[in-house]
Formats: C-alpha cells, sequence, structure tokens
C-alpha cells in the first residue's frame, strides 16, 4: 500500500471531514437559512428593513451570548480583523499600544501600530511561539529594560489560531484606569470563556468559530471605548472613511454598516449567533469545545508518536488544538492522506515550519466527528508505518 492509494474505511469516516481554522465549516442549517433568505435578503438594499433587521439580529444575539452589561454595544464594519487592525490603530489609540504576541496574528496588529507615522513605537511583549503572555507593565518592563512602559491601549489575542495558545482575558495589574483593553477574539469568540467586563474591545471576524465567511469585523466595545473613539476623532486626526471608528459606532446604531457589506456573511452569522444562543449560550458553546479538544489532547497525550504542541495544559486551545508528530511520522504525507480521503485542512500553519497537525475544534464541529478524525488519522499512521 502506497501512500496515494491508502483508502479510509468509510465506517472510520467523519460524516463532515471539514476541521479547517478559518474559513471554518459552516453547517448544514446555516445553508438551509441563505437559502431561505434569497428572495427578500439576499440581493436587497442593506439600507432597507430586510438586511437592517439582520444587523439588529446579530446585534441583539451577541448581547446575549456575551451578556452585554449596560453601554457595551455591538460595532460592525466590513474587511475582517486584518481592516480592523487599522481602524484600532486611526480611531482608537491615543498615543501608544502595548501588545503581547506570541503568533502570527498578535504579531501583525502589533505591527499595525507599531508603523503606524502618527504613534509612537509600540510596547511589545514577545513570547515564543506554544507559549502565551500578556503585556502588564511588569511585565514589559521585564522584557524591554525600559522603565517607561506605559500606554493607552493594551492588546493581545484570546486565542493565538496560529499556534493554538489560549489566554484567560483579565484586565492587566497596573495598568490606567484610562487604559483600554483590547482583545482579538477572531478564532475564540463565541467558544471560549471570557468576562466582556475585563475589556473595552472585544473583537473578531466571523469565519472561525462564528461560522460564517469573512469580510467583516464585529467589535463589542465598552462605554470608555467608545468615548476614546469619540475623543480621537475630535482632536483633528485625519482618518480615512471607511477606518472611522466613529463612523462605524453611528452606523451600526442603526443597524447598518457604513459601506455595502457582505449579506450572506451577516445570514450565516445571525444563525450561527442563534444557534449558539438555542442550545444554552456561550456556557454550552465552551463546554462543547472543550469537550472536542480535550479527545484531541487526550489522543496526542497517549501516543507513541504525537504530543500536543502546547506544553502547558493552561495554554492550550479548545478551539484550535495543535499536535506535534515525532520523525517516525510524516504530518505533511499524513495529512496529504486525509485530504485525499476527504478529511481537509488540518495542515499547520504555513509559518510555524513544523511536523504537525492543527485540527479545529470550533463550535460547529461534532465531537463524534473528532473522535472519527483519531480513528483516521491512527489507521493512516498504521498504512504508512
Amino acid at each position: 500500500m502506497t501512500a496515494t492509494n491508502i483508502e479510509i474505511p468509510d465506517e472510520l469516516l467523519p460524516a463532515d471531514g471539514r476541521f479547517g481554522a478559518g474559513p471554518a465549516r459552516i453547517r448544514k442549517a446555516q445553508i438551509e437559512a441563505l437559502n431561505s433568505a434569497a428572495a427578500d435578503v439576499l440581493g436587497t438594499s442593506h439600507r432597507q428593513a430586510p438586511v437592517k433587521n439582520l444587523v439588529g439580529r446579530i446585534r441583539t444575539g451577541l448581547a446575549e451570548l456575551f451578556n452585554l452589561p449596560s453601554g457595551y454595544e455591538v460595532v460592525l464594519g466590513n474587511g475582517g480583523s486584518t481592516a480592523f487592525w487599522d481602524v484600532a490603530a486611526f480611531g482608537l489609540v491615543r498615543e501608544r499600544a502595548a501588545h503581547a504576541t506570541f503568533g502570527e496574528f498578535g504579531q501583525k496588529f502589533a505591527k499595525a501600530t507599531d508603523e503606524a507615522p502618527h504613534l509612537q513605537d509600540s510596547l511589545i511583549l514577545k513570547a515564543e511561539p506554544g507559549t502565551s503572555a500578556v503585556p502588564s507593565p511588569a511585565a514589559l518592563a521585564e522584557a524591554t529594560g525600559n522603565s517607561d512602559v506605559t500606554a493607552d491601549v493594551y492588546a493581545w489575542p484570546h486565542n493565538e489560531t496560529s499556534t493554538g495558545v489560549a489566554t484567560t482575558i483579565t484586565r492587566p495589574e497596573g495598568i490606567d484606569e484610562d487604559s483600554l483593553v483590547v482583545i482579538d477574539a477572531t478564532s475564540g469568540a463565541g467558544g471560549l470563556p471570557v468576562d466582556i467586563t475585563a475589556t473595552d474591545v472585544y473583537y473578531f471576524a466571523p469565519q472561525k468559530n462564528m461560522g460564517s465567511d469573512g469580510g467583516l469585523w464585529v467589535a463589542i466595545m465598552s462605554p470608555k471605548a467608545i468615548a476614546r473613539a469619540q475623543e480621537i476623532k475630535d482632536s483633528g486626526r485625519w482618518i480615512p472613511a471607511s477606518l472611522d471608528l466613529v463612523t462605524a459606532i453611528e452606523n451600526s446604531r442603526k443597524d447598518q454598516t457604513y459601506n455595502t457589506p457582505a449579506v450572506t456573511t451577516l445570514v450565516l452569522l445571525a444563525e450561527q449567533i442563534d444557534w449558539i444562543n438555542g442550545n444554552g449560550g456561550l456556557e454550552w458553546a465552551t463546554a462543547r469545545t472543550r469537550e472536542t479538544s480535550g479527545f484531541v489532547y487526550d489522543w496526542a497525550d497517549a501516543a507513541e508518536v504525537a504530543h500536543p504542541f502546547v506544553e502547558n495544559p493552561e495554554d492550550r486551545s479548545s478551539v484550535v488544538t495543535t499536535i506535534d508528530f515525532d520523525d517516525s511520522v510524516d504530518a505533511a504525507l499524513l495529512a496529504s492522506v486525509l485530504r485525499n480521503n476527504g478529511i481537509v485542512d488540518v495542515e499547520p500553519y504555513r509559518k510555524l515550519g513544523r511536523n504537525q497537525l492543527r485540527i479545529a475544534t470550533f463550535v460547529s464541529v461534532d465531537p463524534e466527528d473528532v473522535k472519527a478524525l483519531l480513528a483516521s488519522i491512527d489507521f493512516v499512521i498504521d498504512a504508512l508505518a
């Protein structure tokens, strides 16, 4: 038997073979909802009731999902998290940002604020991939040797998609009361526990755990963050219209986006939020992702040829798992055989360069599919031996 003709028995295969970390699997019920929206929502004006009601449904659903306190608002804009990094650099950072980076996506936001010509050089606390960090003033001072480590924005990922590291969200000790805590929740939102009151901005794009398509950013903003955005705009800072956070806030209050959104993305997102809330909300979702990711970590801990890439169990993500293999297993070949059998997108993040599989255990992933995936991996490893 060669790698090209290995066939996994049908009884071992998962019912759905999509395990990518984004774009992630979209449930059949969401596609059915999309079909139902074809006649009266898709292809209609985003300034009229059908689409505005859809945006309102998303905003209301997220307020329920995250149990938003009074004064917190759900704000939407086009362009995904990549665009939001520029939105934040223009509209949230007053003078200087502090970041913790421990993977590719945290680094990208740090680069955006560090290179912004109107801001001071950012403070960046770097941790090795597979570990986590939080940019507290004490940690920044120790890492940089700089006594001046004050910032007006403190930012880091809730979940680092590239490495499978998750953090517990708390307000860093020692930061100024006026400072904002800005959390990238792109792959964690709706799948990891969070106390929103510990954040001022909790933002994400919906193509990962939220089970939609890309091209949209969503930010849950505290009253303090909303006031900061208005303060910066009133200061006269030049801000491109498409990146103007105050404009996004004002449009969101009208249940619309500043410019035309991808309405299909809105439909899929609204359905996902309703599904999570209908099953028990964030408590149900986080219990489900803990269960599915636990299957993967338990398998890797017990395997002779594999182990979790993230060594500290406290840092292991419940929504993106990363598993390293020893030299006896070619993980790239393993992923190729799985793909030939309909199990797709378990390759590692390209820039990590590790002999690894990355398996998303987002809330849409059925626990039984994860069990079947692991059985299929065992089968292929034995067949390749």
